[in-house]
């Protein structure tokens, strides 16, 4: 049950790297209400309580989880901004692999956002309100550790906790809103503004509203001290393994950032604390692997070995009828989000995968969707993050761009491919795919679609465009052309045919990396507040 109160401040002003109903606060979640004292209910802490008892702490500590899940949205909706389903909606809707069937991603999908624009704007501001919110607890920690109220070691965990999902938040900010790190040879271009201080006072509010973007380099120096912390100060197992951030997550999360960092070494070290065996791959801290079957992580989306880190929602928590994954997804809710023909035609993508059997179903005679979010009446799937099947790819790219094809990145490579094709291919006698292939560049490409298939509608999408899009390393060196939903018929989705109407993509047609929607505006809520920001906008905005 969601607790209603909050951290109030004295003073009300608007400030918006927090939403305004948010602005000085500091929401407390917890599934249960808990009776904490008779005096101070549970559901009225103030900032100056929320820190006193051990029980107080874990309810502060939900609150930034639950920032995560559900902020907010306009007219205090709650659609799932920024983790608990926004993040992969856009995710997915900013690349060409899926359709925008309505007009609720159309802006997303078309690339026509502007400063005012609902979807990109609530994304900034609940990240920075999640941020806000890690900043204040970290706070709160250090002196409830030094008032003896928790052990230090309880303390350092919890922040682990906190920095983690501050991270998590800043890398989102950094594939939408700035350019990718090899933008310049030193990562010197604009960034966002890595907040790590607590905006809870007018004189903070005074601070921020001066502070502007870091650059590239200076934001991911600054993410990767809060994953080094984290992993250095976070369990390796623990009960919610997979909805709470462990060491494996924050070692997880590093392969990500290095890779577009294009710090190849350092996703391999990384990799390799997760990474052990040679064509059966387990993890040694954590106990991670691929499950038996591609459906195996959502299927069992709250125990399965796969999933390294999910945002929880649940029967009560979720992103509404308006913004939850399965009634986005599936062609038996709203229907609003398809697999485009582009991937579902691809010839990469072999006819008898079990990716489209178990993942996939068709609906309105032909189209395509996704089966990942199975919930269709509660929305109770959880929101991936970050997967095994992700690690082993990363480590796979990795090696390759650093010494070749080897056997080892191969093996990674067929770990993932292999799992929805063996049976396939098994029964026909004939080679699984790629496992032939010689040169770096065709192990590339490779990578790059096994990637757009494994996680297709789970927001990955951007992400990939984004960190390969200067070099067109895995295709088109922008943004594709995407299909336009309005001129297809059941027939357009033809599995591994190969190729896909040229009609279709005439009227989204793709654009180059120089593009100024290739990025997303900073606000008009954040300009209007910060001076500073407001002379450091993306360009075109």
């Amino acid at each position: 049950k969601k607790m209603r109160n909050v951290f109030y401040f004295k003073n009300k002003l608007r400030f918006a790297l927090m939403a305004p109903a948010l602005a000085f606060s500091l929401m407390i979640t917890s599934c249960e209400k808990q009776t904490l004292d008779e005096i101070t209910p549970s559901d009225s802490l103030t900032e100056a309580s929320a820190f006193t008892t051990p029980e107080r702490i874990m309810l502060a500590m939900n609150g930034v989880y639950d920032a995560a899940q559900s902020g907010f949205y306009a007219n205090n909706a709650v659609r799932g901004y920024p983790f608990g389903a926004a993040s992969i909606e856009q995710g997915d809707t900013r690349g060409e692999d899926v359709l925008n069937v309505a007009t609720f991603y159309q802006i997303t999908y078309e690339g026509t956002q502007t400063t005012s624009s609902a979807n990109n704007l609530y994304m900034w501001e609940t990240l920075y309100a999640l941020i806000n919110r890690a900043n204040v607890v970290i706070e709160g920690l250090q002196g409830a550790a030094e008032a003896g109220t928790i052990t230090q070691e309880q303390a350092d965990a919890y922040v682990a906790e906190c920095r983690f999902l501050r991270a998590l938040a800043h890398h989102e900010l950094l594939t939408n809103f700035a350019r990718p790190y090899n933008e310049t040879p030193d990562a010197s271009h604009p960034g966002i503004p890595y907040r790590t201080m607590p905006i809870n006072s007018s004189d903070r509010v005074d601070e921020a509203s001066a502070q502007g973007r870091n650059t590239v380099k200076e934001a991911y120096e600054l993410l990767l001290q809060d994953l080094d912390y984290a992993e250095n100060n976070l369990p390796a197992e623990r009960n919610e393994q997979i909805i709470k951030a462990t060491q494996g997550a924050a070692i997880a999360l590093k392969t990500r950032v290095k890779l577009h960092m294009r710090d190849w070494s350092g996703v391999i070290t990384e990799a390799e604390k997760l990474v052990s065996g040679t064509t059966t791959f387990t993890s040694p801290i954590g106990g991670y692997s691929l499950t038996e079957t591609p459906e195996g992580p959502f299927a069992n989306d709250d125990s399965n070995t796969e999933s390294i880190f999910s945002i929880q929602n649940s029967s009560n928590d979720n992103a509404s009828v308006n913004g939850s994954l399965a009634n986005m997804y599936s062609g038996a809710n709203r229907a609003l989000i398809a697999i485009s023909p582009i991937i579902w035609n691809a010839a990469f993508w072999p006819e008898d995968d079990l990716r489209r059997t178990q993942l996939t179903a068709e609906y309105f005679d032909g189209e395509r969707y996704t089966t990942k979010y199975r919930d269709l009446a509660a929305f109770s799937d959880n929101a991936p993050v970050i997967r095994y099947a992700e690690v082993l790819l990363n480590y796979s790219e990795a090696i390759t761009r650093t010494q070749g094809v080897t056997d080892k990145a191969l093996a990674l490579l067929n770990a993932v491919r292999g799992r929805a094709t063996d049976a396939v291919y098994a029964t026909s006698g004939a080679t699984a795919p790629y496992l032939n292939i010689s040169s770096p560049s065709g192990m590339l490409i490779a990578i790059g679609n096994e990637r757009r298939i494994e996680f297709l509608a789970e927001g990955l999408r951007w992400k990939d465009i984004h960190r390969t899009a200067k070099e067109g390393d895995f295709g088109f060196d922008g943004i594709p052309a995407k299909v336009y939903y309005n001129e297809t018929v059941g027939e357009d989705w033809d599995a591994a045919s190969g190729s896909v109407r040229a009609e279709l993509l005439n009227n989204i047609p793709a654009r180059d990396y120089e593009d100024n929607a290739f990025l997303w505006p900073i606000p008009i809520s954040e300009v209007n507040a910060n001076p500073v920001l407001a002379g450091q906008q993306n360009p075109g905005y």
